[in-house]
């Protein structure tokens, strides 16, 4: 059995109980992780104001340190308010021989306006602590106050994210809730939220609406908390960034003034609402929309094969959506292919999507293109829409359910659900768990096609998330009698309706 994540947060307390530690943990629960706390400073603080704030001493903060490490080591660590050189030292000192995730939220200004850094320690904070940090998740003002720049536009920001890079760190997310651009200065929508994500890999921005709710208090530790709570759950770092943005824009979204000023926001468990699922864009989206006619909402039986031969065949026995992923053709020979199996899908009036060939597929007349993650980088979807195709996109992870949601596709497909040797993945099996979590904030906005390692007996369970759509491969093509196996999983899963 496998034991909880530990996750500790280094920060300070808010007696108002919206911020810092109060919230971390909250979050740590939200995330089914256990949370234990360093905890740097005391603060006396409403909804109001902070009327007073006490460091705690360093030798209590080493004490705390070491009676956790010496029983409850972490699996990921959270920093937020260190409020001085002489403790950013000594946590610098303990982070250092690390390798576990460490989440810095470089907290220094609250929200009420109160200094939450004690002058001077600003480089220390820079020199000392960020060279040891996985991520710094700076809000505007404090990435303006880090690089001495002002955020006035998305370039600036980008350049902004690399000056923090440059002090070692290992990613960077700009948090957008203090954008100082608006459509009268950029030409942009002013009803979204813009963070900035860079490491040494990546980076992309995520959008996500402008939640019109001042009761807000929280969210910068909540976000990194959740974050650091998301890495320990084994998450990479792009994945844990775009669940914990969904999480605290359901949180915003749900915050409750509580007190005489602005509420806390709300935690309110592992996201799960479809509007606040962010945009993923490589670029700064300054594009206009693009538009996909929306699939079906079932559908059904999803074979997923190599040969206009086998389209004949499945099509033949009332499979009503299928696709095309060759792999061993080219030039004429797979042009023929492609308007073969196209004449064949409107033969039998059936939803034909081509594999990754999409200018093929806009030639040919093809109902559909299915795109995998790494095609995006090279297809014009622009093109695809255009042209009145349907768009199908493969996910496997938070960040590609994010990227795919930016497009606004047909259909979103999920995988692999269960173990496949079909191709190699550099993502293991999801699970009926995590296909139900993530069903959870795409279904309402697109059909949901489960795929990777499924036979009948899986597909039978597979359907009773509710998935209403199963693509699988070798079920059919490798069975002992393909025509059983097919009329078989047609009974159990249907042929898809909307």
């Amino acid at each position: 059995m496998n034991k909880k994540p530990i996750v500790w947060t280094i920060a300070g307390s808010d007696s108002g109980g919206g911020a810092g530690i109060q919230a971390d943990l909250a979050t740590f629960n939200d995330f089914s992780v256990h949370g234990c706390t360093v905890i740097t400073a005391l603060t006396a603080q409403n909804s109001v104001a902070v009327s007073a704030i006490e460091a705690t001493p360093v030798a209590h903060i080493q004490a705390e340190i070491a009676a956790l490490n010496t029983d409850l080591p972490a699996t990921a660590i959270k920093l937020g308010m260190l409020f001085n050189h002489e403790i950013i030292n000594t946590v610098a000192d303990f982070v250092a021989g690390l390798t576990i995730p460490v989440v810095c939220d470089p907290v220094m200004i609250s929200t009420s306006g109160s200094l939450l850094l004690d002058e001077g320690a600003r480089s220390s904070l820079i020199d000392r602590l960020f060279p040891h940090c996985s991520l710094i998740t700076p809000n505007i003002p404090e990435a303006e106050a880090l690089t001495s720049m002002v955020a006035s536009s998305p370039e600036k920001i980008e350049e902004m994210a690399e000056v923090i890079l440059a002090s070692g760190a290992a990613a960077v997310l700009i948090k957008g809730g203090h954008n100082h651009f608006s459509p009268d200065n950029q030409g942009l929508d002013g009803n979204y939220c813009y963070d900035f994500f860079i490491d040494k890999q990546q980076r992309f921005w995520l959008r996500g609406d402008l939640i019109d709710n001042g009761n807000n208090h929280g969210s910068g530790c909540t976000l990194s908390s959740a974050i650091a709570a998301l890495l320990a759950r084994g998450l990479d770092i792009e994945d844990a960034v775009t669940a914990a943005k969904a999480y605290i824009s359901e949180g915003i979204d749900a915050g409750e003034q509580l007190g005489q000023s602005h509420g806390p926001i709300a935690h309110m468990g592992f996201p799960s609402k479809s509007q606040h699922l962010p945009k993923l864009f490589k670029q700064f989206p300054k594009t206009k929309k693009i538009a996909f006619v929306r699939e079906v909402d079932k559908l059904g039986l999803y074979p997923v094969v190599d040969s206009s031969e086998w389209v004949a065949r499945l099509l033949s026995l009332g499979v009503k959506t299928i696709q095309l992923r060759v792999k061993d053709l080219s030039g004429d020979a797979l042009r023929a292919e492609v308007e073969h199996v196209v004449a064949l899908s409107q033969q039998y009036q059936a939803r034909l999507y081509i594999n990754d060939y999409w200018q093929l597929a806009i030639d040919c007349g093809a109902y559909g293109v299915h795109l995998g993650q790494e095609d995006l980088d090279d297809a014009s979807v622009e093109a695809i829409a255009a042209a009145g195709l349907r768009l199908g996109v493969s996910t496997h992870a938070w960040s590609e359910l994010a990227r795919a949601h930016a497009i606004g596709p047909s259909y979103i497909a999920i995988g692999p659900i269960y173990s496949t040797t079909t191709k190699e993945m550099r993502f293991g099996p999801q699970g009926l768990q995590q296909l139900s979590q993530w069903l959870q904030v795409t279904m309402p906005c697109y059909p949901v096609v489960a795929i990777g390692g499924i036979d009948l007996p899986r597909a039978i369970e597979v359907n009773k998330t509710g998935v209403g759509s199963i693509a699988l491969v070798s079920a059919i093509t490798k069975a002992k009698d393909w025509r059983l196996a097919t009329e078989q999983l047609i009974a159990a899963v249907g042929t898809g309706h909307s």
